[in-house]
């Protein structure tokens, strides 16, 4: 027997996922604001904005009115950037079961609550949330291409239905308990990202890239352990695995955003020409001013380089010159044994 999943957000990614559920034999209704996106879809199995060259299952619905894309659902995904999520949940608020599973698919960070997407979920009444999160490229997943997602959740249960409704024999899903190091590590690489897209701008070569995603888990490990997640989800497809996606593929805004930073162009200059929401942008200065308001004792330079490059005109080489010119450290500070050194 089907389920009736209600997506909101006709996004790339939510575009993606409820084709995906929709090809899964699922009953899927998505939501969109704009008339246009919804006309497409309904008339042409097609939304133009994104996606205009697939077209979508038979089965997919969509609706620019939000009561009525979620009439009967049993199970909501929401795939809207974070800055969005406050205004949409207060709508949902009203319509849904405080019962219902809501899965998260934004990769962000509240900027003025420094809350991840779950806790905003949950604090607005929604106790069975669940946050997908990974190496997903949304145009792969429209080309059926192999990919490998994280479904993760407090309630087993909860992560286990969200696992059976995705997966395919080109989806596949993996559960994890750790929703605080999945949510944190999705957002952390956005920043990583836009730190590589700088170094691609400027020509820097493989060796840098290398460096910089290494150093970057490595960063993102000590903020989640900071916040008591796990820094061993980070090996994972939501930590390592989103991170090498995101900062090697030209799919990635993030990446792009940061090439034309390092060719030059101004922070507003950059999101006109990629023309999406740029996550790490906002991510890099929610954890800035979240760094600057506390004290404590967490280094995080790859962060604070990028925020100063985007916000305070730093320029790209400096800033990249004072990374390596950083105080000697050992590699793997936490695990260093000096009764292991030869004297």
């Amino acid at each position: 027997m089907s389920s009736k999943i209600t997506v909101i957000g006709a996004g790339s990614w939510g575009t993606a996922l409820a084709n995906l559920l929709a090809e899964n034999d699922e009953e899927v209704s998505i939501y969109a604001r704009d008339q246009k996106v919804v006309d497409s879809i309904n008339q042409e199995q097609r939304n133009f904005k994104y996606f205009p060259e697939y077209k979508l299952n038979s089965k997919l619905r969509a609706f620019s009115n939000l009561k009525a894309s979620l009439e009967s659902t049993d199970l909501v995904v929401i795939s809207v950037p974070t800055q969005a999520l406050t205004d949409i949940l207060a709508e949902l608020k009203n319509l849904i079961s405080p019962e219902t599973i809501v899965v998260s698919t934004a990769k962000g960070i509240d900027e003025i609550t420094f809350k991840t997407n779950s806790q905003m979920i949950k604090e607005a009444g929604f106790e069975n949330v669940v946050v997908l999160s990974g190496p997903t490229h949304a145009e792969e997943v429209m080309e059926k291409l192999p990919t490998a997602i994280v479904s993760a959740a407090h309630s087993k249960e909860a992560a286990e239905r969200v696992q059976d409704l995705f997966m395919s024999k080109d989806f596949r899903v993996y559960t994890n308990p750790d929703i605080k190091g999945v949510e944190l590590g999705g957002a952390l690489k956005n920043v990583i990202a836009v730190a590589s897209g700088i170094c691609d701008g400027l020509d820097f070569g493989d060796n840098t890239r290398a460096a910089l995603i290494t150093r970057g888990l490595n960063e993102m490990s000590r903020f989640v352990d900071y916040h008591g997640a796990s820094d061993l989800t980070l090996v994972g497809l939501s930590g390592m695995g989103d991170l090498v996606v995101t900062c090697t593929s030209m799919h990635s805004r993030n990446r792009r955003f940061g090439i034309e930073i390092g060719k030059g162009k101004t922070l507003l200059e950059a999101k006109e020409k990629v023309n999406q929401v740029v996550e790490g942008v906002k991510t890099a200065r929610a954890i800035y001013r979240w760094l600057n308001s506390k004290e404590i004792d967490l280094e995080m330079p790859i962060t604070e380089e990028v925020y100063q490059v985007l916000f305070e005109s730093k320029d790209p080489y400096q800033a990249v010159e004072e990374l390596m010119l950083r105080s000697k450290k050992h590699e793997m500070e936490s695990v260093v044994d000096n009764s292991l050194w030869k004297i």
